[in-house]
């Protein structure tokens, strides 16, 4: 393997088995408020991203979308999604539904396929539409059985999927973009802290420093991954990139199942069944298109 997909390798699997291995690190702050826990997410990735970026010399970058109202729009909505999607992934590990956020992240690949042939135009092939087909059929058994839609997963899947559909439209490095996206955020999070937040943990000056080395560690597991994430990006195809991205939801299965022992009731594994058969037949369908 050449040196440079080599470290492609590395820096994939290195950001999947973080994106894997976050619960343990929200888990640890399970007595605090999902919101709480959100502001200090944006708070410390904003200042870490102000570092990465000003590091990599691509502050000029930043300044050019002050020039550019439109992206500026597009960005604002971006952020918008992103916010709601680490809220609901803080919710869901913190009040014990580590299962249906693991669910959300293996159905999201299929769902972004499906936002790349509704939005995109883009054509599927006879197999992917068998993979999709298989997953909403997972979906519908867990309605019929259970009476009630996975909503965290779905929404987890959607609100991820349809970020990355909306970035992937936009010309914005992913450092820059993130940076941005949490610029605008940082308002409301620091409004919400200083006239909301009122818990215990909230000031920091009463805080242990231990607790407020948890609450900062925030910003490295948001963007460490990513820089990790962006590194093999760079070095790798997307498909190849796409055979990695299941570790992730994989470790949570398992940390979800064996070590917070969440009920695994008949109708969530038949629906993860169904999903680990489309993602299967997706990923060699993937394989084969890459071969020809």
């Amino acid at each position: 393997m050449p040196i440079n997909k080599h470290a492609g390798t590395i820096n994939a699997v290195s950001a999947y088995i973080m994106w894997g291995f976050a619960p343990l690190y929200f888990k640890l702050l399970a007595e605090i408020n999902s919101s709480e826990i959100l502001i200090h997410r944006i708070v410390w990735s904003c200042l870490l991203l102000i570092v990465i970026v000003l590091a990599s010399r691509k502050w000029r970058y930043v300044q050019a979308i002050f020039k550019q109202p439109k992206l500026i729009i597009k960005l604002t909505i971006t952020a918008s999604i992103l916010a709601l999607n680490w809220f609901l992934f803080i919710w869901a590990i913190n009040n014990d539904h580590l299962l249906d956020a693991s669910l959300g992240y293996f159905i999201n690949p299929l769902f972004s396929v499906a936002l790349g042939m509704i939005f995109l135009k883009e054509k599927l092939r006879k197999w992917q539409k068998v993979a999709v087909l298989l997953a909403v059929i997972g979906v519908l058994i867990q309605l019929v059985m259970l009476g009630s839609l996975p909503i965290i997963s779905l929404a987890l899947a959607a609100s991820f999927g349809t970020y990355g559909l909306l970035r992937k439209q936009m010309a914005v490095d992913s450092f820059v973009g993130l940076l941005f996206e949490s610029w605008l955020m940082l308002p409301l999070a620091l409004l919400y802290w200083a006239l909301l937040a009122d818990s215990p943990t909230s000031n920091l000056i009463t805080n242990t420093w231990q607790l407020n080395g948890l609450l900062i560690m925030a910003g490295v597991v948001t963007t460490a991954p990513l820089l990790c994430f962006t590194a093999a990006a760079k070095r790798l195809s997307l498909s190849t990139l796409g055979f990695f991205q299941y570790i992730g939801p994989s470790i949570m299965f398992i940390l979800a199942t064996f070590l917070y022992h969440e009920p695994l009731q008949v109708a969530k594994l038949i629906t993860f069944s169904l999903i680990w058969l489309a993602l299967t037949i997706y990923s060699l369908d993937s394989l084969n298109a890459r071969k020809h």
